[in-house]
């Protein structure tokens, strides 16, 4: 039974993390999922030192909140003039060693395990369990991260083509009256919960790879998004369900192995891929020097 609880889990991930990251693929904003998970430790340690609780309610409101001041931060930086990618790097940075600081300052003597917080190991998901009337309901994981993606999900299906907008033509968004930085912030802030509402059970390496690897693989393998959203799930499930079985034969690390699954699954869509894969498009290469030289031959 543990077996499918870390399963489950594994693909409510993906499935929640895919969903999004397609988003930020579109919008060159892949590496926001690794910023947000690196930059609320300061949320989590605040929300410790508020409630003195290290109940996962607390926590998953101190990092949202500081998953949402990190995207603030970013874009005030961009729209400072500050490159992209350079805006990610210093606030990730800066807040994350604000929660180093306030950790050896504050909570030297309180058992605060970042560890848990912030790298969690998926197999221990089936053991934190949640009792309801005297009933043993499922793991907490497992209704934490179907909630945040029926929340992802009725958001994003509510206002599709706004967000489809947003994402391929900001300028037009805008010159037909979408609020987009709005809309900006809406995505951002379902990408902060769903990332801090995964990193504490299954880890960051695992949240910040669904977020990025499913749908870049998916990106190309079509043109249409409602498309892309479908297959990037669909390579999120395969991968979690493939990566954890290959953990279990060599025994070792299952968000590591279904990472590398995906990153597999992503080589193969590059190298094959219809449309962008580098096998194909050195076909077409060869076929199209081919007919030159045929028809220069026969002039």
């Amino acid at each position: 039974m543990s077996d499918f609880w870390i399963l489950l889990t594994a693909a409510l991930v993906a499935c929640s993390c895919s969903l999004l990251g397609c988003f930020l693929v579109l919008r060159k904003m892949a590496m926001i999922g690794d910023a947000i998970s690196h930059s609320v430790l300061p949320g989590i340690v605040i929300a410790f030192l508020l409630s003195g609780s290290r109940d996962s309610i607390f926590m998953l409101l101190g990092a949202s909140v500081l998953g949402l001041i990190t995207v603030f931060l970013i874009q005030l930086f961009q729209q400072s003039g500050v490159q992209a990618d350079a805006s990610i790097g210093v606030v990730f940075t800066a807040l994350f060693s604000v929660g180093v600081v306030l950790v050896s300052l504050y909570t030297r003597q309180v058992d605060l395990d970042l560890d848990c917080v912030l790298y969690g190991e998926i197999i221990r998901v089936p053991w934190d369990t949640i009792t309801f009337a005297g009933m043993d309901i499922g793991p907490k994981a497992v209704w934490t991260l179907g909630l945040v993606l029926l929340l992802s999900s009725v958001v994003i299906g509510l206002f599709y083509k706004q967000f489809k907008i947003c994402s391929f033509d900001p300028a037009m968004a805008a010159a037909v009256g979408i609020p987009v930085a709005l809309f900006h912030y809406v995505l951002m802030g379902l990408v902060s919960v769903t990332t801090v509402a995964s990193f504490e059970s299954v880890g960051a390496i695992l949240v910040v790879g669904m977020l990025v690897v499913p749908a870049a693989t998916a990106y190309l393998l079509t043109e249409r998004l409602g498309v892309m959203i479908a297959y990037s799930m669909l390579v999120g499930v395969i991968s979690s369900t493939a990566g954890y079985y290959v953990s279990v034969l060599l025994d070792a690390s299952i968000a590591g192995c279904i990472i590398c699954v995906a990153g597999a699954l992503f080589v193969l869509a590059l190298l094959f891929s219809p449309s962008h894969g580098v096998v194909w498009r050195k076909r077409k290469q060869r076929r199209g020097m081919a007919a030159d030289t045929a028809s220069h031959a026969a002039g």
